[in-house]
């Protein structure tokens, strides 16, 4: 069976992923980010493997182990998102956000081409609407996607000949906890009938996945039909 690393399979997107491949019975590796959300994730997916790292840990994720000699996809679906104007915006949130959104990925990807590469497999980065246009608030979580499209912009031209195919989501507001999280950083009020539900992200991620290979999706946009307007 097919073998999948998935990253924030807790919630949200990752978990409507990570619950559509396990349903299908394909064979599953999650990160978490502490033995306590591994165990967790282990009672939801119990055919599942998982490895408990920090995305925030840089380092930890820069020196993680035991990962699969084959992999058929590497999902990148975790994140952080924290708005405040430049003018306003802390260390921390700003170092948080770069080093989850963009930095973990970038090193748990190197550490996974050789396993990429010998299954000839995919890599997708669930990024955000974020990641194509930055407004007022946003420009910390903005800039970590905006990143993370030239990341996979680059592995994608890199790995090309290796057999690795990189593509880039991006779906609009869905209506997951970070989206709650934004509406009360925003001061507006939360409807979750208004946005993309998770699964219909994931139906879009695993179109991609299961592509045939003779073809590639380099990026994809998914956006609700209810337009946003700003306040």
């Amino acid at each position: 069976m097919p073998t999948h690393l998935v990253t924030g399979a807790g919630s949200g997107i990752g978990a409507a992923v990570a619950q559509k491949l396990h349903e299908r019975g394909d064979d599953l590796v999650l990160l978490a980010r502490n033995d306590e959300r591994a165990n967790a994730l282990h009672e939801q997916f119990p055919r599942a493997r998982t490895i408990a790292a920090d995305l925030a840990d840089v380092d930890a994720i820069d020196g993680i182990g035991g990962l699969p000699e084959r992999l058929d996809s590497l999902l990148h679906v975790a994140g952080v998102v924290e708005l405040a104007p430049v003018a306003e915006l802390s260390t921390h949130d700003l170092r948080e956000q770069l080093d989850v959104n963009l930095a973990s990925p970038a090193l748990l990807t190197r550490a996974c081409l050789p396993a990429l590469r010998a299954a000839h497999g995919t890599v997708i980065f669930v990024n955000s609407a974020a990641g194509l246009a930055a407004g007022a608030t946003w420009a910390a979580y903005a800039a970590s996607k905006f990143g993370l499209r030239a990341l996979a912009d680059s592995l994608r031209a890199e790995e090309q000949e290796n057999g690795v195919r990189v593509t880039t989501l991006f779906p609009s507001r869905t209506a997951t906890p970070m989206q709650e999280k934004v509406h009360e950083q925003e001061g507006r009020t939360y409807d979750s009938s208004r946005w993309i539900n998770p699964e219909t992200v994931a139906a879009t991620l695993l179109h991609v996945l299961d592509l045939p290979t003779d073809a590639t999706i380099p990026e994809v946009t998914v956006r609700p039909l209810v337009p946003w307007t700003p306040r």
